[in-house]
């Protein structure tokens, strides 16, 4: 085996929201990171070891491909592949290596078991916005619909840690290293770390969606969110809902922003996430035509199915 050891519920309770300054427009990064230009992969395949060479090449004085050579087993050397990439700082990205990577994620992509949001049940019963929403517990990086959410950290440039179970890693990884770049040019223009409560848009690449929406929300180690958290938690939502309509597309997937390693108790971010969705859908009603919580795991859904069955 190969190791690497590298570095309250508020129910309808009014949340102040973060101000709608911290958005900054689409318009001011969209052309950076040519936002409104279809991603066209170049066809083909790519075997692993031509991109373990492109990678060498790129970054052989690097510590971790110094330190961890290539394993020669097929399933250890995709590994070591998402590991290398996963620590590459962006800037100067070989479009050799763009282009193995894009084969690669491509080929990958057409033996995976994607799910069509369109095929998803809408809810049903006392929900406000039942006939708009779904509930799925899935990998949101297998999901096909016009956006998914990515709860990012406030560099926003993704995980830099190799097979960390966190969202960041996996969409980075299932997009490829261009996504990386894309949100160093935004981060370079904006010249600070993302706010918490705002989001910025990319597009997808290899993922089976037009674009990731990268949110940051609330960080809560104690697990006792303050009254200041919960309304930026509320505006990660409605900024994500906001760009995804701007983008044009018609759908959107939702992970559970901040109940991961920031600490936010699942319980009171569900209560956030449907009463901000149900609010943004009720003020927008024409902007989006399906809404999916992506919950990843049982304990979730269940939050979710129960929060929305009990509504009040």
């Amino acid at each position: 085996m190969f190791y690497l050891r590298f570095f309250g519920s508020f129910r309808r309770k009014k949340l102040k929201k973060v101000s709608n300054e911290k958005f900054d427009p689409v318009a001011g990064y969209a052309g950076q990171i040519s936002l409104g230009v279809p991603f066209v992969p170049t066809p083909g395949s790519a075997d692993q070891a031509a991109v373990v060479t492109a990678i060498q090449r790129d970054t052989g004085s690097q510590p971790f491909v110094s330190r961890y050579p290539a394993p020669t087993d097929p399933r250890e050397r995709r590994r070591w592949i998402r590991a290398a990439l996963t620590v590459r700082p962006p800037g100067d990205l070989p479009h050799k290596l763009i282009e193995l990577m894009d084969r690669l994620l491509q080929a990958e992509l057409a033996n995976k078991q994607i799910t069509d949001s369109a095929s998803l049940p809408r809810l049903t019963g006392r929900y406000p916005v039942a006939d708009r929403v779904s509930i799925w517990n899935g990998d949101i990086a297998a999901l096909r619909i016009g956006a998914i959410t990515n709860a990012a950290n406030a560099q926003m440039l993704g995980c830099f840690q190799p097979f960390h179970a966190c969202i960041d890693n996996t969409i980075h990884s299932t997009a490829g290293p261009q996504l990386r770049e894309d949100c160093a040019r935004i981060m370079a223009m904006q010249g600070h770390d993302e706010p918490t409560g705002s989001a910025k848009i990319t597009r997808a690449y290899n993922l089976p969606t037009e674009y990731v929406i990268h949110t940051v929300g609330p960080f809560a180690p104690d697990h006792r969110p303050t009254a200041e958290q919960a309304g930026q938690l509320a505006s990660c939502y409605s900024a994500c809902l906001t760009l995804a309509a701007e983008a044009g597309v018609r759908s959107v997937a939702l992970c559970g922003i901040s109940t991961g390693v920031f600490g936010y108790p699942a319980g009171q971010a569900t209560d956030i996430a449907l009463h901000s969705v149900a609010d943004w859908i009720e003020e927008n009603h024409s902007a989006l035509d399906h809404v999916v919580f992506n919950t990843y795991g049982a304990a979730m859904t269940a939050l979710y199915g129960e929060a929305t069955r009990i509504w009040i």
